[in-house]
């Protein structure tokens, strides 16, 4: 089963309101053969424009994310439960993309910092682009003084 994250912005309740409504939606995503990985609360903010749901303008929400894996023929049921529930002002499922782990570097990071490969790649840009720009004083320029006080 894919993983996806799906935000949830519900309208501004008491907490024994919102767990009855985080209740719900869950239960929704176990019927359809899923199970939730995490969820994170964002808590209580301002929405960033007024918005419209359910005959309702919210200027505040409770803001949820919640990963979960289901099967991909179970999603739009599950966006249209939640579309019809008044609780909930905005939802919308996003699949997870699998990246991969990206290998342990803590030997690396653990090295003083001027032999980090990082910082040694660019000192190395820096040297070479640094060659080609400067200029130097040239004595021969046809006086018989250097005029900027040496």
């Amino acid at each position: 089963m894919p993983t996806y994250e799906m935000p949830l912005l519900l309208r501004a309740m008491s907490k024994p309101e919102t767990t009855v409504v985080l209740k719900r939606v869950a239960e929704a995503i176990f019927n359809r053969g899923g199970f939730i990985r995490k969820i994170d609360n964002l808590g209580l903010q301002p929405t960033p424009y007024k918005v419209r749901a359910h005959n309702l303008v919210h200027r505040e929400a409770g803001y949820f994310i919640i990963h979960f894996e289901a099967p991909p023929r179970k999603i739009e049921d599950l966006l249209e439960e939640y579309r019809r529930d008044i609780d909930i002002i905005r939802n919308k499922a996003y699949k997870k993309s699998d990246e991969p782990i990206p290998p342990c570097t803590w030997h690396d990071e653990m090295l003083p910092v001027p032999f980090r490969p990082q910082v040694q790649k660019l000192l190395d840009i820096a040297a070479k682009s640094k060659r080609g720009y400067t200029y130097e004083f040239k004595y021969n320029s046809g006086l018989d003084y250097y005029p900027f006080q040496k």
